[in-house]
């Protein structure tokens, strides 16, 4: 892509609030920086929000609830699935959007708006599949009647990592549910949510229903909404700590709440695994999206008879691994999301060495411009080391050894996470025994990716609450009524 493409492409993008079906901006006249992280230049200046500017969005979502509730499932269907067909005819221009703000290749970023992009067809089709029931009840006195509506206005908080699919997966669930949404982004990542509302409203979305608002006052502005009685749903993909805090200002409002939250992901390679199966699933586990990514694999725990050869043929490919700006050709290991990023990840790598653990490639950062830090193996990383306890959110794979299943079973286990797993084993046997074992709340048996928008996404434990995607999907955003009438044959 050349530089002018790029120019003309952000230039479109909304610099914005979009409050109440218009584009406005802050009310305080404030703005925020939005870099490329693989240069460190400023793309993109843009409105932040300030708490007024949050309660007006609240003020759209309230006033536009009650219509777009009474919508039939069929209209609110019909504006999802015309988002689908224009996201999929601009997929190019959503594609080097995020790698411009974010840093991921473009063959990621290409991926990702056809993820994304399924959250917007998959909930177009299950808005009309919301039922109740009716029968008697057991003593035959009356009739009941049971059915769902829509929970209310929602607020949407979501992360920097995947800037389009967390934003359609929160979404439209909720517009197929009948719910109205404000819609908070990461400020690191805001310019495609922004892209994303310009796509609602050309897709012929009534005004209100969705609102979008950017800010660097994300604490200020958040405590203003979530503290607002008329909010009824919070929805949240981050950090844990940042989760807990969420769900304590959400109790004061008995709110419906999904947290989607941290990961330590265990990749647990038996020795009757096949191997090739076994480093291809790695690969795409650790290094998708950078390491970027709560699913990603945090800990390969490999049986202690093949792991010499693991980490052999990992390495080889990790070696070969090209980084740079997500644009240039070939890339597949782009810029981490900031410095503070590589800070953190030079921590990790940095702890494990002087614990013990071996560098085969990779360990060390790479001068900028740009938050660049090499793609890196460790093996015989050591109990004990911080890698093994912290979600790394870098392209480092840290390789532990075990000899027996319990083993394998005890170390994936030992960390107050829940999220997702890997096991790879020809053992149909075994696999059904780890699917019963391993305490996450999704697994990949001999798959190295597992999202998809027709499965239920979420963990346990301290990973989280509730279900993005999937049948399950739109119950998040819905309530239950029970009426009991009069028996009409009394």
């Amino acid at each position: 892509m050349s530089e002018i493409v790029e120019s003309e492409l952000l230039a479109g993008v909304p610099d914005g609030l979009f409050v109440a079906g218009e584009w406005r901006p802050s009310s305080d006249g404030g703005t925020l920086d939005v870099h490329d992280p693989a240069t460190g230049a400023v793309i993109r200046t843009i409105a932040s929000a300030s708490v007024a500017d949050g309660r007006a969005a609240l003020d759209a979502a309230c006033d536009a609830f009650e219509t777009w509730s009474r919508t039939s499932s069929r209209e609110r269907a019909e504006v999802l699935r015309r988002a689908f067909d224009l996201l999929v005819a601009r997929t190019e221009e959503f594609a080097l959007l995020m790698t411009l703000e974010m840093g991921k290749p473009l063959a990621e970023a290409r991926g990702e708006v056809a993820y994304g992009g399924e959250f917007l067809r998959w909930f177009s089709e299950e808005a009309a599949h919301v039922q109740g029931r009716y029968g008697a009840n057991p003593e035959g006195t009356g009739r009941m009647i049971v059915t769902q509506h829509p929970v209310g206005p929602c607020f949407l908080i979501t992360p920097w990592n995947f800037p389009l699919a967390m934003a359609t997966r929160k979404i439209a669930p909720a517009l197929a549910a009948g719910c109205t949404v404000v819609v908070k982004p990461a400020a690191l990542t805001p310019l495609t949510t922004l892209y994303v509302a310009k796509l609602f409203q050309d897709a012929g979305l009534p005004p209100g229903v969705v609102n979008v608002i950017t800010t660097s006052h994300s604490g200020d502005v958040s405590d203003a909404i979530i503290s607002d009685p008329r909010l009824r749903k919070l929805s949240f993909t981050g950090s844990t700590p940042v989760g807990q805090a969420l769900l304590k200002q959400a109790a004061n409002g008995v709110l419906r709440t999904s947290m989607e939250l941290g990961g330590n992901a265990p990749f647990v390679v038996f020795d009757d695994a096949n191997l090739d199966r076994a480093v291809d699933g790695a690969m795409a586990a650790k290094f998708r999206n950078i390491g970027q990514a709560c699913t990603a694999a945090n800990r390969f725990i490999v049986h202690a008879s093949i792991a010499e050869e693991f980490a052999r043929r990992v390495t080889e490919r990790v070696a070969g691994l090209k980084t740079g700006r997500g644009t240039e050709e070939g890339v597949t290991i782009g810029p981490l999301i900031d410095d503070r990023a590589v800070a953190k990840t030079r921590e990790l790598v940095d702890d494990a060495v002087a614990r013990g653990a071996s560098v085969r490639t990779g360990g060390t950062a790479i001068d900028g411009p740009g938050s660049f830090y090499r793609a890196t193996v460790l093996s015989d990383v050591q109990p004990g080391s911080d890698i093994l306890r912290e979600e790394i959110f870098g392209p480092v794979l840290a390789i532990v050894t075990f000899t027996s299943e319990d083993e394998a079973v005890s170390i994936a286990n030992d960390t107050e996470y829940g999220l997702v797993s890997y096991v790879y084993t020809e053992s149909l046997a075994r696999g059904q025994r780890m699917i019963e074992r391993l305490a996450t709340g999704m697994m990949g048996l001999n798959v190295g990716v597992v999202s998809n928008a027709a499965a239920p996404f979420g963990g346990w434990k301290f990973s989280g609450l509730g279900r993005e995607g999937g049948a399950e999907g739109i119950h998040e955003y819905l309530q239950t009524k029970y009426t009991l009438t009069a028996n009409p044959f009394a």
